[in-house]
This record gives structure tokens, sequence and C-alpha cells, in this order.
């Protein structure tokens, strides 16, 4: 197995890593490591701009603390993550919450497709074989599975919990993934760019509790509208004539349905019949711009990629 070099990474010699993104955790942190530590090789907590003690109980419970002076939010602890577990040549990277959400007595499970060779990522899922996690609000279950839809139009990788932060990350992720995002987004860009560098992505059942504090309603929501937000960005730039051009076809039968309407009623002419028909009128037009863009944008997308093909041979 080569990295981009073509580097031998199939057998990294260095250890199995725990990495835990931190910020305000101390009332939980000092458990959370303690019960990890059985299943790896080491524990690094980034301490994300925490204003508690989370940093010194980590410490404490035997985890080795790197810190941002200011936080940078979950995408940014997950680069720092990344590039210690390169910098230490890991065999395996698992990331999971500081808080107690996830049961690392599932770790081994993570690990086992990784080590078996048979995947690069593993993902914790919430939504497959036997369900235990315990009481998902029913507000965050129907986020989850309207981004996860989204995110799986865009990268074809049919994950069905694209939002758990309970993943495993083998040698070829841990040496190729890149990644921009600095917030929750960064759980749908890793996967996006697992897509386009040919990672094999697997899930397994895990373990959710959310009998922990999580922070608001409101957080979590306005969490999940940003990493929506970005999923539909992603769809459009790879799909725009789903997003552009399926619209559109609808917006434009209504707006033929609706001017049938009103020419079968020009017997009963009165000046009000002019609204629905300039509304049809409207209505046409703007699916047609739709279609066209979808068009445009696909076309677009299809030269780019010949050209990058041509030129440097990348699929």
């Amino acid at each position: 197995m080569e990295n981009e070099s073509g580097d031998d990474v199939s057998s990294p010699a260095g250890p199995v890593l725990a990495g835990l993104p931190m910020f305000n955790e101390e009332e939980t942190i000092g458990t959370v490591v303690s019960m990890t530590l059985p299943y790896v090789d080491g524990v690094v907590c980034v301490d994300d701009g925490s204003s508690d003690d989370s940093a010194h109980v980590a410490s404490i419970a035997g985890a080795t603390v790197h810190h941002h002076r200011v936080n940078r939010g979950y995408g940014g602890a997950m680069k720092t993550l990344f590039r210690l577990a390169r910098k230490q040549n890991a065999k395996a990277l698992i990331i999971l919450d500081s808080d107690g959400q996830h049961d690392p007595k599932d770790i081994p499970k993570l690990l086992e497709p990784i080590h078996r060779g048979e995947s690069d990522i593993v993902i914790g899922s919430r939504f497959i074989g036997e369900v235990r996690s315990e009481e998902m609000p029913i507000y965050r279950k129907l986020g989850i599975k309207v981004i996860s839809a989204a995110s799986n139009l865009s990268s074809d990788l049919d994950v069905a919990d694209t939002q758990s932060g309970f993943r495993a990350f083998g040698p070829r992720a841990i040496d190729r993934l890149r990644f921009d995002k600095e917030g929750m987004e960064l759980s749908l860009e890793i996967l996006d760019d697992a897509r386009e560098k040919g990672l094999v992505v697997e899930e397994v059942s895990t373990v959710v509790r959310y009998d922990v504090p999580k922070g608001s309603r409101f957080t979590a929501i306005s969490h999940g509208f940003v990493v929506l937000s970005y999923a539909l960005m992603t769809l459009s730039q790879k799909k725009p004539l789903l997003v552009f051009g399926l619209p559109g076809l609808g917006f434009l039968t209504a707006a033929v349905a609706l001017g049938m309407r009103t020419v079968s009623d020009i017997a009963d002419f009165t000046p009000l019949q002019f609204t629905p028909g300039l509304t049809a009128v409207w209505i046409g037009v703007f699916g047609i711009a739709l279609m066209f863009t979808g068009l445009v944008l696909q076309g677009a997308r299809g030269l780019i990629h010949r050209l990058i093909v041509r030129e440097f041979g990348i699929e």
C-alpha cells in the first residue's frame, strides 16, 4: 500500500491512537480517557481553547494534551489530531467525543476492519445492525437522516450515519485525507475527500448515549443547518442537474398547468384573469432559468473533468 508520493504505508510501526477533541469537558474527560486507554496505545486530547480544567484533568488521567490558544472548532481539532497521527506514523487513529457519548468498548469493533485491511475508514453508526443507542431525540434523528441523504447523493458512498463522531482511520486515510473546514461540516468533507481518493468506508453498529450534556437544543439545530448547507452546496457543485434542473422542471410543469387553466377560463374573461396568467409566466421563466443553470453547470463540470483527465490522467 503506497501513499501519493509512492512511500509504503501499509505496515506503519507507530501506535494506535485515540484522539479526543476537547472543549470545556472537565466533568467527563477523565473518565473517557481512563476507559479508552485499555484499547489503544495512547490517548491524545486537543484542548480547543477551554476555559476550565479540562486539560489538567485529561493529563492526570493519562492523556497527552495539545493546546489551541483559541477555540478553532471541531475541524480545527481534527486537523491537529491528524497532523500528530502522521508525525507518529500511527497505524490507526480513533476519534471519539470527550463527553462520554461514545462507548470505548466498541473501539476494537471499529479497528477490526482496518487491521484486516478491508477498510480505510470505519464509522460507528447509530442506524445499522442492532440499534442500541438510547432515546435519540426525534429532531436529531430527522436532521441526521436529511443530512445523510444529501451527502450520499453527492458522494455516492451510501453512509447511513454521516454525522457520527465515532470513527476509525487506517494508515491510508491518515496519510491521504486533507480537509479545510474547521466546523462541524468537516464530518461531510472527510467523506467527500475519501470518495475522491478511493478510500474504502465501512460502518459498524455502535452505542451512543444521550443522557450526557451536549449543549442546548438550539446549538444542535444551528450546527445541523450549517452542515446541511454544506451538504447542499457540495451537491449543487457535483450534481447541478439534480439540484437546479429537477426543481426547474417542476416549476415549468406548474407554470404550464396554471397557464392551461387560465386559457380554459378565458371565456369568462375579466380583468382579474390576467393575474394567474402572469403568475404562470413568472413561474415558467424561473423554471426555465433553473433548468438552464443546471445544464450550463453540468456542461462546465464535464468539460473541466475532461481537461483534468487529459492533462493529468486523473479520473
